[in-house]
């Protein structure tokens, strides 16, 4: 079971019933993806959290229909995050779709020990994937938006998060591009030594189920023409990237964003990888159908599990 677009992926998890829950839920982007999600078949309801008299309104706004919504009267982030995370734990929804709240609240709430929502020795992270119209397949960027400054042993993690959500994709050996400023190590580059690193670890079969490459550029990453001319020709990830690792936070979101922002024909969606509850974590300012194609994404990595199980 794989797909190649978001269309796909629409039709395929279309008629099936999972309830949302949404913290922050007085926000117009996210709201006009529940009604997107109804009118796609994928939301048959679900529990939005915030000041009732805004969600209320711009639910009208946005000619949500609230039937089959309840709706929980709450306006502090804090309590509006636990309460949501307290839901999902309790089997009270399906999937955290993240509405207007600020992330770190929304991840004190995900990280509290008793609810257990992470592996010890793992991390969370960030997974947006990504369809343009100038690249051949569907491609992922993580970390975006949760780890600051990873050292070389958290990038690991954030690599086998990433693999081992592709691998849930259907991609059963992803390639990963670590991605740094220039594609030669140098000491006095610190994201290319940790990229060499990654690279060792993975021929060693530390880092397992994946290609693991770099210190690699942009243009190397997804170019095998610009890789051939920067004198890469045997390599095995240029051009055929299906995850983009990058350094830091101070990268990795800025690219993210301007992908967003400029990207040919872009579509994405994103997800907290890592985490043992499903966790939707777009930007607040992302589009309705991004927030729509995570949710589909998600409901997508829900079927899986259930087949597996």
């Amino acid at each position: 079971m794989k797909f190649r677009n978001f269309d796909e992926l629409l039709g395929m998890v279309k008629g099936k019933t999972n309830r949302i829950v949404v913290p922050g839920a007085n926000n117009d982007e996210v709201l006009t993806a529940c009604k997107m999600g109804v009118d796609h078949g994928i939301i048959s309801g679900g529990i939005l959290i915030g000041p009732k008299s805004q969600v209320h309104e711009m639910a009208k706004k946005v000619g949500l229909k609230l039937d089959s919504f309840e709706t929980i009267d709450l306006s502090d982030y804090a309590g509006i995050c636990n309460t949501a995370v307290d839901l999902v734990k309790a089997g009270k929804g399906d999937f955290l779709v993240k509405g207007l709240v600020d992330t770190k609240f929304y991840m004190k709430a995900i990280l509290r020990k008793e609810i257990g929502a992470v592996a010890e020795g793992t991390v969370l992270s960030h997974f947006v994937l990504f369809e343009l119209t100038n690249y051949h397949k569907l491609f992922a960027v993580t970390d975006a938006a949760i780890m600051i400054a990873p050292n070389v042993d958290q990038k690991e993690m954030i690599v086998n998060n990433a693999v081992d959500m592709m691998r849930q994709l259907g991609v059963a050996k992803p390639n990963v591009a670590v991605v740094c400023p220039v594609e030669k190590v140098n000491e006095k580059i610190p994201s290319t030594l940790d990229a060499a690193e990654l690279v060792k670890r993975n021929r060693e079969g530390r880092i397992k189920n994946c290609t693991v490459e770099g210190p690699y550029d942009i243009y190397i990453s997804f170019s095998r023409e610009l890789a051939a001319e920067k004198g890469i020709k045997d390599a095995v990830v240029p051009g055929n990237t299906d995850i983009a690792l990058f350094p830091s936070l101070d990268s990795g979101n800025p690219v993210y964003k301007a992908i967003s922002f400029f990207g040919a024909g872009m579509k994405s969606a994103t997800l907290l990888a890592g985490s043992n509850i499903p966790v939707i974590l777009p930007s607040r300012t992302d589009s309705p159908m991004t927030k729509l194609h995570s949710i589909a994404l998600a409901c997508f990595l829900k079927e899986r599990a259930r087949v597996a199980a």
